[in-house]
This record gives C-alpha cells, structure tokens and sequence, in this order.
C-alpha cells in the first residue's frame, strides 16, 4: 500500500488541522477507483523543531474510508472549461467597455482588514461578512465588495497620483447571504469608479457605459431599464416632516427594502426608529413617485436633489440612452456611503433581482481618514446578467477552439512531432498535440470535439523529407508542406 501525505496549516485557532491521505493497493492505480480513495482525518500532532500548527501524522493502515463531498461549499462554483469560457467571454466585454471609456484596471487582495467593512450599524452587509482572527490575532475579512478597497488604494496613494482617476476592477466578492435565484455566496463583481469629479457627468458616463456593455451583448431597453433617483431626495422629505438628520443611513437602510419585505414591515420598521405614523405615511406615498414633475411639486424646484435628477436626464439625452431610465424615488441602495445620485439595473419581466447599481459616495473617503474628495461608481455582478442572458437565449455557443491538432503516425516521431508544434506555436498558433500513440480514428474524433482548423500528421516518409501533411478539416483539402514553410 502507498499513500500520499498532505501536511496542511491552521489559518486560525478555530480550524481543525486536516490530513489528506491518498491511498492506493494497485501498482498503476486510477484515481477514485475502488481500490483507491481519498481520507480525510484530522490531526493535531505537531513535528519536532516543525512550526506551531503543522501537522505530522503517521501513515494509517486499515483505516476506515470515508469519501470526501465532491460538490464545492454550498453558495460556490466550480469553473469547469465551458464555465470558463462563458465567465471568459463576460469579462472580456467588461474589460473592452472599460477599455472604450479610457478606464484603467486596478485588483485589491480578496483577504482585508474586517475594519474595512464594519460602517454603520444596521447595514445588511455587516452581518453577512466571512470574517476570522488570523495567526497574528488580527481581524480579517474576505471582501463582500470592491468600492472600500479602491478608497483604500487612493488614500495610499495620496498625492501620487493626479484627479481625476478612472479605475474600473473584475474582482471575487463573498457574503454569507441567503441564495436566491442570481444571489450566491461568491459572485465576481465588475466595478467603475471616477474620483475628483463632482458634477452629474460622472454619474452619466457610468450608466452610458452600462448601457454600452448591455447593446454589446444584445441586451435592449426593452428588456432591460435604470431606476434613479438621489439621496438627497430622501435628506430633503426628512427634512419637511421633521425627522432628525442622524436616523438618515437607519431610513435608507429600511427603505432600500420595499420592493423585498411587506410595506407592513417597512412601517413597522420605520415606526422603530421614533417617526410618527403621520410622517411615515407622508414619507411612503412621495417615495412612490415615479415622475420628476410630481416630485418637484412636493419638494419645489430649488433643491440640490431636484437640479441634479434634471441635469442627470438631460444628460441621458446626450448621452443616447433616455430610453433606458426611469425616475424612482424609492430607489436609495442599502450601503450606508451613498450621498446623491443613486441608480439601479432592474430586469423589466420583473423575474431576477437587481442587476446592477451604484451611485455617488461623496463621504467615503473622509470616513477612511481621507481627503475629501468626490466620487461615484457602480457594481455589476456576474451571476444575475447569466441568468437574464439564459432566459433570452442570449448565451453565447463557445466551444473550444484550436487551430492545429498535431498527430504522429509512428511512436518513435513523438519527438518530430513536438518540434512541429513548437514550431507553430513559437508563430502564435494555437496547438493540441496528441502525446500518445491514438489510431486516426481516434485523432478525427479529437479534432471534431476541439473544432482544430487542420489536422497536422507527422508521417515517416515526409519527416525524412522535412515536410508534414496537412489535412484542412472544413474543405478536407490535403497537401504536403516543408516545416519551414508551415504557417
């Protein structure tokens, strides 16, 4: 019998060291077969002169086996080639919409400090962060977000770097949530941020680029629209029905649930933090208008919240995607640092959650010890525009793709054959190359699965002459080529 140890260190107190034992009765074994199985024991011995925490157990003979879960943690993914292909796809389109925008790419570590998170009590986030002590005793957190590590960066960076800054991040987030239909535990988030720039264009680039994204994809306005409104429309109801200033982030917090909980609750809750019924019942009936003109006639036209929503939709025109937006007082998304202009991506059939948003955080840095310093963006998370893109049957075909499959005829040309694929390569050709000896049959049946271009066949009589056979799959043309001359 032979095993394979796997020594593994605690990342905090809390975790139960693990040892992986691999264990075989077969000379030439295949893994998971019935005489080969994976145990998963626990340990807590320690080495001598080895470091605190690692592991030094002793091979087990007979030991009970016990078989591992192969499904990843519940609320994760695996990525498996065609998984990564779509996740592939999806990013690129990220990426190229950044790239027309003039956006540059930034990434943050997934572990931060748990400090970074933690903001005002109440937020939904705060509860949902995987969070732990690590092995120097300090709180840490993988992130549920991007926007606190990019203010981060910029604090860093201080005068360093020159405003305004156009960064955009395709980063892994984690919460410990409930799933829902688009909603998982991990999900990869797509970012866009401007800092330094305090006026409404910001805010208007950011959804045209968005909308920029959504065409490229063969998503419409039909199908897909904005919810908008400002933080400030909500500071200025506050402020006509006489309710302190400092239950805002509690109010935004409660509010950002409306179209998710019974509006019974929504009052109960808002009833929690001191508003007379009077005012939540005023509150709640303006918060349900869907037009700027209705909104004007409560709150008059010289607010600050009222002149940006104006500007933001004259903008839209401009910009060419008036079409895809929508006032909604309602609309004032649940993190604590918004402080104006907030948007939503809302799937119109109504069946998904949102698909996106963001909005202005003119105060997130200062929280940070930062300078105070305007700022806007939004966050664009895979899962949920996969599901909108499968209920429109807009998911893309993508196969794999090689351009050459090199194949040789006889075992002693394996070697004549690696040097055709690295010849090709060294040209910036894609090549599979078939590293055991397969019957043509066989190779065809790879060639078709793999979509390669042309088959390139390694024979004894041509190598002697510095030449392959070439085999165009789609035409079934066939010709011999020196290697020199291959393209």
């Amino acid at each position: 019998m032979r095993a394979i140890q796997i020594v593994t260190t605690r990342l905090s107190s809390c975790l139960r060291p693990i040892r992986f034992e691999l264990v075989s009765s077969s000379s030439s074994p295949r893994l998971f077969s019935n005489s080969r199985r994976l145990i998963c024991t626990a340990a807590a011995t320690k080495s001598n002169g080895g470091r605190s925490g690692s592991i030094v157990a002793p091979l087990v003979e007979n030991e009970e086996v016990q078989k591992i879960d192969v499904n990843p943690p519940k609320g994760t993914r695996d990525f498996a080639p065609e998984d990564m292909r779509l996740r592939n796809w999806l990013f690129n389109h990220f990426k190229e919409v950044s790239r027309l925008f003039g956006y540059e790419e930034v990434d943050y570590p997934v572990l931060e400090t748990e400090a970074l998170f933690i903001r005002k009590a109440g937020e939904e986030i705060r509860d949902q962060l995987y969070c732990f002590e690590d092995r120097g005793k300090r709180r840490v957190a993988l992130r549920p977000e991007l926007t606190p590590s990019l203010a981060r960066l910029v604090i860093q960076k201080g005068k360093s770097v020159s405003l305004p800054l156009k960064w955009f991040a395709i980063g892994q987030c984690w919460r410990y949530e409930r799933m829902t239909r688009g909603r998982r535990r991990e999900h990869y988030q797509w970012n866009m941020d401007i800092i330094g720039v305090p006026h409404v264009t910001a805010e208007a680039e950011l959804i045209s680029a968005i909308v920029s994204f959504f065409k490229r994809i063969g998503i419409t306005a039909s199908d897909v629209g904005f919810k908008v409104s400002s933080r400030k429309v909500l500071q200025e109801l506050l402020r006509k029905y006489g309710v302190p200033e400092n239950l805002f982030g509690r109010v935004c917090i409660i509010i950002d649930k409306i179209e998710k909980i019974p509006i019974d609750e929504i009052k109960k809750e808002l009833g929690s933090t001191g508003i007379s019924e009077d005012a939540i019942e005023q509150l709640l009936q303006v918060l349900s208008v869907k037009s700027l003109d209705d909104l004007e006639d409560v709150l008059g036209g010289a607010g600050e919240a009222i002149a940006d929503l104006k500007q933001l939709f004259s903008l839209a025109e401009k910009f060419g995607y008036s079409e895809w937006i929508q006032f909604d007082a309602s609309v004032v998304r649940g993190l604590a640092y918004y402080t104006g202009i907030v948007f939503e991506g809302f799937d119109r059939k109504g069946n998904l959650r949102a698909i996106c948003g963001g909005g202005r955080y003119d105060r997130l840095l200062p929280t940070y010890g930062g300078d105070d310093i305007p700022a806007c963006g939004f966050g664009f998370g895979d899962a949920v525009i996969v599901e909108l893109l499968k209920e429109k049957n807009l998911l893309p075909e993508l196969g794999q793709e090689v351009e050459n499959i090199v194949c040789a005829l006889e075992k002693d040309l394996q070697g004549a054959a690696a040097t055709v694929a690295t010849a090709l390569r060294s040209k910036g050709q894609t090549v599979d190359l078939v590293l055991e000896s397969k019957p043509l049959k066989w190779v065809f049946k790879r060639a078709a699965r793999i979509n390669a271009r042309r088959l390139i066949l390694v024979g004894k009589t041509e190598w002697e002459d510095g030449s392959v056979s070439v085999k165009v799959l789609s035409s079934g043309e066939q010709f011999q080529v020196k290697l020199n001359d291959l393209e």
